[in-house]
């Protein structure tokens, strides 16, 4: 009968193929018609995906499975070795968590942020996988390229100046043996604040965002920004055309500003663009309940 194998919100490890252990949270029944896999950003973890996977078998209204899972280098999993800490390489522990945990059925891929890059990533390097497997996609406050020098929705001479101490910082950070980026996640919270959220964020939000960022690994922190300072994958988009595809931002972003959003959208002209008045980058968060049902409908379209 379906839905009697029932998965707990226990994490369990993955080992891909190089041996790096990634932490994994596997939910829903074991035979469920659809899995969901649910991809953090840069800096986060797998829990940034939390309120959108307990809403998702509610909102899509059919059993479903969800995996998340922390990217190597963030929260639980183990740091990336020494040039290993890249968006391909995440794209291709992707490929290896699908392929092993969720070897049939259709599959629903939803990233944030440097999520979103993995996926576009996935479907540059594994584009038969990509065809087969994946019946639609949410692309959610992220972009396909042009991070190198962001604006962070400051007047471009005060941006430059930041974005040369931010390559200063990156240095040490990339020099750095710590474990953790700050002993105390509190020193971040105003910057989090400013950085990723928009109106009004809960304040909660704020502190478990800092959490996670000042838990991660200095010097992979330091190699994913580089990596995304490379990411250009406007191409990549092509292999989304032919699925169904959601496209979300928040006005207020300033990390990966809504334009980004929209020029995702002109590559894919049946893609559905929602822009968030109000709403920062942490859209998993600010905006849980409108992202989970975003991803519902792909589910509810992905079984037709």
């Amino acid at each position: 009968m379906r839905g009697e194998t029932l998965r707990t919100m226990t994490a369990e490890e993955f080992t891909t193929s190089d041996g790096t252990r990634l932490r994994v949270v596997d939910e829903g029944p074991a035979d469920a018609p659809i899995t969901v896999v649910l991809v953090h950003g840069w800096t986060l973890t797998k829990h940034s995906w939390d309120r959108v996977a307990d809403g998702l078998p509610k909102a899509a209204g059919t059993p479903l499975r969800t995996l998340r899972f922390d990217l190597r280098g963030h929260g639980e999993s183990d740091p990336a070795q020494p040039g290993s800490a890249s968006i391909r390489q995440c794209a291709d522990d992707l490929a290896e968590l699908i392929a092993e945990r969720a070897p049939k059925g259709p599959v629903v891929l939803a990233g944030h942020s440097m999520g979103g890059m993995t996926i576009m990533a996935f479907a540059e390097q594994h584009p038969e996988l990509f065809a087969r497997r994946i019946a639609a996609v949410a692309l959610v406050a992220t972009s396909a390229g042009g991070l190198v020098t962001p604006t962070l929705g400051l007047p471009r001479p005060v941006a430059a100046v930041a974005n040369r101490g931010e390559q200063a910082f990156r240095k040490r950070l990339a020099a750095s043996r710590g474990k953790r980026l700050v002993p105390q996640s509190s020193w971040l919270r105003p910057g989090m604040r400013w950085l990723l959220f928009g109106r009004s964020p809960e304040a909660t939000d704020v502190a478990a965002t800092a959490d996670w960022v000042a838990a991660c690994h200095p010097a992979n922190m330091a190699a994913y920004r580089q990596a995304l300072a490379d990411h250009e994958r406007h191409g990549a988009l092509a292999a989304l055309r032919s699925i169904p595809t959601v496209v979300l931002s928040g006005l207020s972003d300033r990390l990966t500003p809504h334009s980004h959003a929209r020029r995702i959208a002109d590559a894919l002209p049946d893609a559905k663009l929602l822009i968030y008045a109000g709403a920062g980058h942490m859209l998993p968060l600010e905006r849980a309940d409108e992202v989970t049902a975003r991803i519902a409908e792909l589910v509810t379209r992905a079984l037709r």
